[in-house]
């Protein structure tokens, strides 16, 4: 950053310059796009060792500032995971271009030929914490869907981000695209989240990425639309018609994979009848793998289980910490999760297939799940390539917010000297 430039003129020169390459990408064809993705899959594998360095950098800051293991494990960047943001770049390349879809297309009586066709949103901003990888992803997914992106990573992330944001701008390069169609904001102060948010002449909407306080902020000042992600409070009912050994595999994977990401298992709710019939091994096995399980009255009767408090329901931890409790029926598991859910994910264990509908009609969840690990909650297991995040709105973009949900419309009105009466 300039030192002599304060963070509201930067934000403009940044916002400026991000209006036009967004005019620029609107136009670019599907080919270039791609090959600017693919450039920059390369560009990220052949600086693998320079990225992991500067990584070594934020692990080292994240310590110092206390950071848990799991919000470390988000942080971290190993050759596995480098080569995994490389191959989303790629994968989002093969996806197809969504612009220029045509969305529906009919013929009027007064002689008009009419296409909805999707067009690019324009300018979107992304504010994310602590994951390096969400600059691959929304750098491009907003390539791919024709927008220009103002990234704003977090301050633990920030010289794995600049990195990764350094192979973006490579790619741009080769496929003689503007470098400005990715920009990283180059500071730490907070003072440009707060410019973001009020760009209305720049930035078109903004997506938000990360905890309850960074949502809660950008819900309350953004005067730019916003695509919300909140909290992923993500509940696992297991129904008095579960199959055992099924439960247990989807149950440890959910919580245990990896228990820093959103779509991690945060709270179990049993049927009683299950649990008076055959009783819940999967508790056992949880604690076993080192996961802390806190549970209601019922529950703290099982050996190694502590006792839940009223915080615990409706607690996204991001640890291997988890509540349980039990409840009557699959009725009183959705009204359980209708008080405490985010409405991100939820997941039923099950094989009565009434029972499975009735969960799924009486939740209104941006993703529900049946007897699968919530840990697929993500735009690459759903085909998508990557994500920008799991939007929990009902208006526009809901679940995994890919390329094509990064995408308005428009209407394409053709006559032959249409006259109206």
């Amino acid at each position: 950053m300039d030192g002599g430039m304060d963070v509201a003129d930067l934000m403009r020169e940044i916002g400026s310059a991000a209006r036009e390459a967004a005019r620029v990408l609107a136009e670019a064809s599907s080919e270039r796009k791609d090959a600017a993705l693919h450039a920059a899959a390369d560009a990220l594998w052949e600086r693998r060792d320079e990225i992991a360095a500067e990584n070594a950098r934020d692990m080292e800051f994240g310590r110092e500032k206390g950071l848990g293991a799991a919000m470390l494990d988000r942080l971290l960047l190993d050759e596995a995971r480098i080569r995994g943001i490389a191959d989303g770049l790629r994968a989002v390349a093969a996806q197809a271009d969504p612009v220029g879809t045509v969305m529906a297309e009919w013929e009027r009586p007064n002689g008009l030929h009419i296409r909805r066709v999707r067009t690019p949103i324009g300018v979107i901003g992304v504010i994310y914490e602590s994951r390096p990888n969400v600059t691959a992803d929304a750098g491009g997914l907003c390539l791919k869907s024709g927008n220009a992106a103002i990234l704003r990573g977090g301050s633990e992330s920030f010289h794995s981000s600049r990195a990764i944001h350094a192979a973006l701008a490579a790619g741009l390069r080769a496929a003689e695209l503007p470098e400005t169609a990715i920009q990283l904001v180059p500071t730490r102060d907070r003072a440009a989240v707060g410019a973001m948010l009020t760009m209305t002449d720049f930035i078109d909407v903004i997506v938000p990425r990360g905890g309850r306080g960074l949502v809660e902020r950008v819900q309350a000042e953004a005067r730019v639309p916003v695509f919300a992600h909140l909290e992923g409070i993500v509940h696992i009912y297991v129904d008095r018609a579960a199959h055992l050994s099924k439960a247990s595999r989807v149950i440890l994977n959910a919580k245990t994979r990896r228990p820093g990401i959103c779509g991690a298992l945060e709270c179990l709710l049993i049927d009683r009848a299950l649990l008076d019939r055959k009783g819940a091994p999967f508790i056992a096995e949880l604690i076993e793998a080192g996961v802390e399980v806190r549970g209601d009255a019922t529950l703290q009767e099982l050996p190694g289980v502590v006792p839940a408090s009223e915080t615990d329901w409706g607690h996204e931890y991001l640890d291997m910490i988890c509540a349980a409790r039990v409840v009557d029926g699959v009725d009183e598991a959705i009204a359980h999760i209708r008080r405490y859910g985010s409405g991100h994910t939820d997941c039923i264990i099950t094989e009565d297939d009434a029972t499975a509908a009735r969960f799924f009609a009486g939740l209104d969840s941006a993703i529900l799940m049946r007897n699968a690990s919530t840990q697929f909650a993500d735009g690459g297991e759903f085909g998508m390539g990557a994500e920008i995040g799991i939007a929990t709105g009902k208006l526009h973009a809901r679940g995994p917010v890919g390329a094509e949900q990064l995408t308005s419309f428009k209407y394409l009105v053709e006559g032959d000297g249409a006259v109206r009466a």
